[in-house]
């Protein structure tokens, strides 16, 4: 195998006596008397030698000078003598204000160098420039001031400039900059020449630039003010309150004639005043034709230097740090959308792209009533604005706040402590940006308050910058008073509240009458905190639902803007609300499951024996005659049956999730909860997408869910319960067709009861007869199935009195003293023989009751009350003859799943919707809900059966 494998080398590497060959990409040995060029990329000759040959690279030749001309001209390709020294490249040298002259006017070589005097008389002004090669004219405040081009004491040179000394002058500039998130206070080099200059002449000569700059430097000062300092914004505000006599632009009182417009006031109170007196002259719109969906933000930037660039549109990025295409950086300013970036950048890059500092005073561009377009100046509220060396603009109290205009995105200069080329000790950048939209409140037309744009900057000391990284963020959102919202919220959950009371009262008055019991204890108490719990999970669920569905429709199909999304910390309430909801609704749910689990049932065999069978006496060697025995096999298959629809619902769970995850997901439902106007269900790849809104999230999931739910209730109900399985009427006929009834006890004293008696009198037959009973059934040529004579009434509700229960439980407990045989072979004659008695008692008292027999513990049938239908209790209590109520709805299914599809279903909705906004999936949501589903379901089925065999003597093996 061949290899392909090279050195790493960089230009930084190669030593003072090598070059970086580009071709090779690797550092290669300069040539004798040479030395590294300044860009890395050459050779070049040391002093006192001169260029014989040059073709670039190691390709250079140099030849040493001869004693008297010791020094090399500019170009470095001869040698020349230097009357007045050498520089350290060996070049020749002039004092100040003299100019190096090498070559005659017709480009002649001369043998000596001459050192040129710029005159500097009242007929020319003149001195040298920067590079010493030329005489120009000196700069007009050394005219001004000393008639000359020498600014001698008592004169002030600073900056380059020369100000006559008298009194009224600005004071002396501390040219410092101060970064107080490192504790750390630098001589900036740049204040250090322009602080003092521009400061004197924007105070004397009221010069455009130098105003200017004086106003950047404060902004790169945090425009923290001090009454105590002279820094830059002391020197500004000196200035400021010098020429309150120039005069106001544009009526604003705190923008001054030659002085950028820096601060608002420091006045309490004014901040407030700025952001919610006055309305933006706009409206916005989200539908229609007449719409105005895009904020036209643009900026005025100016250089450090202070000179003015250019207007700039924000559309493009210009704020946004962070890369990405251009419609997902202009997604930012359409109206309604909110937008959030979020990344991490490297210091390298930003050294790189942000050398030079670019101040912006942003405004919002309107057209005005005669049709010319118009700015709102947008005030700035900068978090690292220190007053008097106290942070003031950190807390929410906009009385407090003191608002300013400019700002830039990152300062590489200031932090700057010399003009050699080195990279600053400290940079300052913009981490955080956030542009927000207050909409005024009881607004019908979309209007809103001026927009304020919030800056937090983060202080850098540079140390690696290959290996540091900044993180930036940059967002817009839009908010509105929340508080009237909120209070309705709060008396809707102080009303539903407060009847919820009330009706846990009722639920538990209604249990204790059903107990049987009148005291009130600590089990009465438990029992009303748990009825308490699940009401007021439906009232937090009643209140979320609601809120998720409001603004669901009215912030997406709003035309004109009038309500604006909460933002995520004002979610906070909302959240806890939901979680109120799971919390309690879990603890309703586990109630109702162990409830559920603890029902008294028993199957009431009406077979009577068919004749008698001779049987053998065990012992005794002889045979005597006795009743025939009645199979047992219709009450294990009515068992089973019940064991099936326990966890019967009245929809499919399974399909549930999967169509809400199908609606969310595949058709596009999930991009409703998207906080931006738009009401479209597709969304491109390439267009930005929005942060998702809590409320909107649950609002649309809980949506699907019921609407979901209601269709399928809806369906099972008309159409497939009607025409294709109705498991529950099914199990009654069931009942019916084995002669079999159901007697189950949920409370201590009330229950329910099947009357399963056939009305052929026996179900334990062949084919033949069971198709011929069925047929005269159907023929009407027999007797109706209900309770009492020509009814078809089969299921009650039954109040039993406490003598009934007392006979109950006393049979009872020999019933369920055992728990049945272990096996069906080797049980103990003893105990099997008892339960059977038992057994065999409860069926015959049962039985007998049904039947009137016992007069002391008879019943009566009778309706329901309306308001006892409504209220879920009984005003009669049972004292000396129990009470069945005519039901006709299945009443029974109370204590399976069936008849707590409510219930259910708001525990799936909020298992759900806790889920996902727990993790932010719709799809992990789902399939969490969907196990929980199958788990609880197993669980209730297994334990159902246990509790069955153990109340009926169907032993646990024959339930399938």
């Amino acid at each position: 195998a061949r290899g392909f494998s090279v050195p790493l080398q960089r230009p930084a590497d190669c030593g003072a006596d090598h070059y970086f060959d580009s071709s090779r990409l690797a550092c290669v040995p300069c040539g004798a008397h040479q030395r590294q060029s300044a860009g890395g990329s050459s050779c070049e000759c040391e002093p006192g030698y001169r260029l014989v040959s040059s073709n670039g690279g190691f390709s250079v030749t140099c030849e040493k000078c001869p004693e008297n001309m010791s020094g090399v001209t500019q170009d470095g390709w001869n040698c020349i003598t230097c009357p007045k020294g050498l520089t350290s490249k060996g070049n020749c040298k002039c004092p100040n204000n003299e100019i190096l002259v090498e070559r005659s006017v017709d480009g002649v070589l001369l043998s000596e160098a001459l050192c040129v005097r710029c005159n500097g008389s009242e007929q020319s002004f003149s001195a040298s420039d920067a590079s010493g090669s030329r005489c120009v004219r000196c700069q007009k405040t050394f005219i001004q001031v000393s008639k000359s081009c020498d600014c001698n004491s008592p004169n002030i040179l600073t900056g380059g400039l020369c100000f006559l000394a008298r009194e009224g002058l600005p004071p002396k500039g501390v040219a410092a900059v101060r970064f107080a998130q490192l504790g750390i206070t630098l001589a900036s080099a740049w204040f250090l020449k322009n602080l003092q200059s521009s400061a004197f002449a924007c105070w004397l000569y009221s010069n455009l630039t130098a105003c200017q700059a004086l106003g950047n430097m404060c902004v790169m000062n945090m425009n923290s003010l001090s009454t105590s300092s002279t820094d830059a914004c002391g020197l500004f505000q000196y200035i400021f309150v010098s020429t309150a006599r120039v005069g106001i632009i544009h009526s604003i009182p705190y923008w001054r004639h030659n002085l950028p417009w820096l601060y608002y006031s420091d006045q309490p109170g004014l901040a407030s005043q700025v952001l919610e007196k006055n309305h933006f002259p706009t409206t916005f719109t989200f539908k229609g034709t007449d719409k105005d969906v895009k904020l036209k933000f643009i900026a005025a930037s100016f250089d450090a230097a202070g000179n003015f660039l250019k207007w700039q549109s924000l559309e493009g990025g210009l704020l946004q740090l962070c890369p990405d295409t251009q419609t997902k950086l202009n997604a930012a300013y359409v109206f309604g959308t909110t937008y959030q970036q979020n990344c991490k950048i490297p210091v390298s890059k930003i050294l790189l792209d942000f050398a030079n500092p670019v101040f912006y005073d942003l405004f919002l561009e309107y057209n005005g009533g005669n049709g010319q377009q118009h700015l709102w100046a947008v005030p700035v509220l900068n978090l690292n604005l220190q007053y008097n060396e106290k942070f003031v603009n950190q807390g929410s109290n906009m009385n407090n706040w003191l608002l300013t205009r400019r700002f830039f995105l990152v300062d590489a200069l200031s932090g700057k402590e010399d003009d050699l080329g080195k990279p600053p000790r400290v940079i300052r950048i913009a981490s955080k940006i956030t542009i927000s939209i207050h909409l005024v409140s009881h607004t019908q037309r979309g209007t809103i308050y001026p927009p304020l744009i919030t800056v937090a900057y983060t202080d850098v000391l540079i140390q690696n910058p290959e290996t540091q990284s900044v993180m930036v963020s940059f967002s817009v959102s839009y908010e509105m008073n929340q508080r009237e919202a909120q209070i309705q919220t709060d008396i809707a959950l102080g009303v539903l509240g407060g009847l919820a009371v009330l009706w846990s009262l009722l639920k538990t008055a209604g249990w204790k009458r059903r107990t049987g019991s009148s005291i009130i204890d600590l089990q009465t108490v438990f029992k009303f905190l748990l009825f308490y719990a699940g009401d007021l999970a439906n009232v937090f669920f009643i209140i979320t639902v609601g809120t998720g569905i409001y603004w669901l429709v009215f912030f997406k199909a709003q035309q004109f803007v009038s309500v604006l999304l909460p933002l995520p910390s004002q979610e906070e309430d909302f959240v806890t609300y939901l979680a109120c909801a799971f919390s309690l609704k879990a603890l309703q749910f586990l109630h109702l499951l162990v409830s559920q689990l603890a029902v008294d049932i028993f199957f009431i065999d009406w077979e009577r024996p068919k004749g008698k069978v001779l049987k053998a006496v065990e012992g005794e060697g002889v045979t005597k005659s006795a009743a025939a025995p009645v199979s047992i096999w219709r009450t294990y298959f009515i068992a089973n049956e019940w064991n099936e629809i326990q966890t019967v619902r009245k929809i499919n769970p399974l399909f549930q999730v999967l169509a809400v995850l199908f609606f969310l997901e595949v058709v596009g439902f999930s991009n409703l909860a998207l906080m931006d106007a738009s009401s479209s269900l597709t969304r491109s790849s390439e267009s930005y997408v929005a942060p998702w809104s809590r409320i909107l999230r649950f609002g649309v999931s809980a949506a699907l869910w019921v609407a979901i739910a209601i269709l399928q209730v809806i369906f099972f109900a008309v159409i497939y319960e009607r025409f294709v399985e109705d498991k529950i009427s099914q199990f009654v006929d069931l009942c019916c067709v084995s002669n079999i009834s159901v007697f189950l006890l949920s409370h201590n004293c009330f229950g329910h009861y099947i009357h399963g008696r056939s009305v052929h009198g026996h179900a334990d037959t062949n084919m033949e007869e069971m198709n011929m009973n069925l047929k005269r059934e159907a023929e009407n040529l027999c007797s109706q199935r209900g309770l009492l004579p020509n009814t078809d009434g089969q299921t009650f509700q039954i109040s039993i009195s406490r003598k009934m229960r007392l006979n109950y439980d006393w049979i009872h407990e020999t019933l369920t003293r055992k728990h049945g045989p272990a096996r069906l072979l080797d049980s103990s004659a003893n105990t099997f023989e008892q339960r059977t008695r038992a057994y065999n008692a409860m069926n015959k008292f049962l039985s007998s009751f049904i039947d009137h027999v016992h007069k002391e513990i008879d019943y009566i049938v009778k309706d329901k009350l309306l308001l006892e239908r409504i209220l879920g209790m009984e005003f009669m209590e049972p004292i000396e003859k129990s009470i069945f109520y005519n039901d006709e709805g299945h009443s029974f299914t109370d204590v399976l799943y069936y008849g707590n599809e409510t219930t259910l279903l708001i525990f799936d909705i909020l298992f759900f919707s806790v889920v996902d906004l727990a993790s932010q999936s719709f799809v992990l949501a789902a399939i969490l809900t969907y196990l929980q589903q199958e788990i609880f379901r197993f669980i209730r089925n297994t334990l159902g059966q246990k509790n069955l065999a153990s109340k009926t003597l169907v032993d646990q093996r024959f339930l399938i």
